[in-house]
Formats: C-alpha cells, sequence, structure tokens
C-alpha cells in the first residue's frame, strides 16, 4: 500500500464505511463511519508520498512511533489521539493495515445497552 487509491480501496473494505471529500478538495481524502459519521482515515498527497491520518490508541502511540521514522504526531489533527503514517515504503503493510484497523475500531458506533445483552 503505498498510493492513495489502494489506501482508499483498503479502507473501503469495512463494514459501514464511505468515502468523504469534506473540504472539496481532491487531495483530501477521508473515509467514515455510516452511522455515526465519524472519520477513521484521512487520506491525502503531501511531500510526495500518500499520508494516512489514523486514531491511535494511547497505549501504542509512542510504540509505533519510535518504530518507525515515518509514523508522526499527526499533521493538522490532535498530535495526542492521531499519528500520521507516511506510505513511503518504510512501514510494513501489516503494521499499516493494524493502525487503519485500530482507528476503524476506535471510532466505530457505540453498542446501545441493548446490543450488548
Amino acid at each position: 500500500m503505498l498510493d492513495k487509491k489502494s489506501a482508499v480501496a483498503y479502507c473501503l473494505t469495512y463494514r459501514e464505511v464511505y468515502e468523504d471529500e469534506p473540504f472539496g478538495d481532491p487531495n483530501w481524502t477521508v473515509i467514515r463511519h455510516k452511522e455515526n459519521r465519524k472519520v477513521f482515515a484521512w487520506i491525502f498527497e503531501r511531500e510526495g508520498h500518500t499520508w494516512v491520518n489514523v486514531k491511535v490508541d494511547p497505549e501504542w502511540r509512542e510504540v509505533r512511533r519510535n518504530a518507525y521514522a515515518s509514523v508522526l504526531p499527526a499533521y493538522h489533527m490532535n498530535k495526542e489521539h492521531w499519528s500520521s503514517v507516511i506510505l513511503d515504503g518504510t512501514v510494513p503493510e501489516k503494521e499499516i493495515r493494524r493502525m487503519i484497523e485500530e482507528s476503524y475500531d476506535l471510532t466505530k458506533p457505540k453498542k446501545k445497552r441493548k446490543e450488548k445483552n
């Protein structure tokens, strides 16, 4: 996964999501949950690479940022809760997919009490 098209295509494999261009700028694509409209992936081009901003679990935030030079505090977002992943080939695809999945899970709609039982 090195380009915007493949990142968007992968994110769209998740259940009940859709693609959106919130700024009317085709450089910025977000993938949202249908039910709550929350974004779990911000996908854009910057500095010659595709970047994906993902919501992060605080337990893993620093581990990943320290392990990979291409995982940074999120560009233009809350740096405590979001990270940018630069798709430059240095972060293993399995790890990129894991971070996107984590972001999806952290932003998905909460189950209502009746659904929990």
